[in-house]
């Protein structure tokens, strides 16, 4: 497929994950891919896929903004896709626990890097006539999340900035979605899904299975091909979404 030949796609968080996941299959694609990361690993992944990139704490608006306007450059004005994918998670806490430190650096790398992002990637697609956001939410964000509550308060307001900017820029033909994983194989879920059991290594711990219909995590390939999907050029009449892809964990 070649959904995006010849598009400008961004994407945050892109040294490991969703992120590097997403940029190869957006290059695979045929999309010029503007890559950022707080590791240096991100500059491997961009070299490997022909792409460019940029030290990027999201949390960081001079950052972010310098990733922004190397995008514009690489796309020679344009930005056709953001996927605003960085983000953190907290160890498994009760609220009280929760220190406050904890509390605002998830509010300002997940809530506030997607507002940093969309607030430098908003005015290139106005000028240029439309575009397609991404932002990477969670179920957390859509519901209750026992144990991540300052998590979910950044998830809840990535959601909440979703559906507030795809009804202030839809005049402008720009569609700005959110995809909310569930549960899926990479590192950053690790601290939260795996047990020891009987010193024999790790495994799937069965809490968090009982809970999702399917019964099994997701593949990150399975989060990766809705996030192209939601950025699809074809996907034309959909926006201010928050689209759970969770293996029925919200259906109950």
């Amino acid at each position: 497929m070649s959904r995006f030949k010849g598009k400008t796609v961004m994407i945050t968080g892109a040294a490991r994950g969703f992120g590097a996941l997403a940029a190869k299959m957006f290059a695979a694609e045929g999309a010029k891919v503007v890559l950022g990361d707080v590791s240096d690993d991100v500059e491997n992944v961009a070299k490997a896929l022909g792409g460019v990139w940029a030290k990027c704490d999201v949390s960081k608006e001079d950052q972010v903004k310098n990733l922004v306007a190397l995008a514009a450059v690489t796309g020679d004005g344009r930005l056709d896709v953001a996927l605003n994918n960085a983000g953190i998670v907290h160890d498994l806490t009760k609220l009280e626990d929760v220190s406050l430190e904890t509390f605002n650096k998830q509010i300002n790398v997940n809530a506030g890097g997607c507002f940093l992002c969309m607030k430098h990637q908003l005015p290139i697609m106005v000028a240029q006539g439309g575009g397609a956001i991404v932002n990477v939410a969670s179920v957390a964000g859509l519901g209750s999340a026992p144990g991540l509550s300052a998590y979910a308060a950044a998830k809840h307001a990535v959601v909440g900035m979703t559906k507030t900017v795809a009804d202030e820029y839809a005049r402008h033909k720009i569609r700005v979605n959110a995809i909310c994983p569930s549960f899926t194989d990479t590192d950053m879920a690790d601290t939260l899904r795996k047990v020891t059991v009987d010193g024999a290594g790790e495994k799937i711990d069965p809490k968090f299975l009982s809970r999702i219909p399917m019964r099994r995590i997701a593949e990150p390939e399975e989060m990766v091909q809705a996030m192209l999907w939601a950025a699809a050029p074809e996907n034309s009449f959909m926006t201010g979404q928050a689209i759970a892809i969770d293996g029925g964990l919200t259906a109950t």
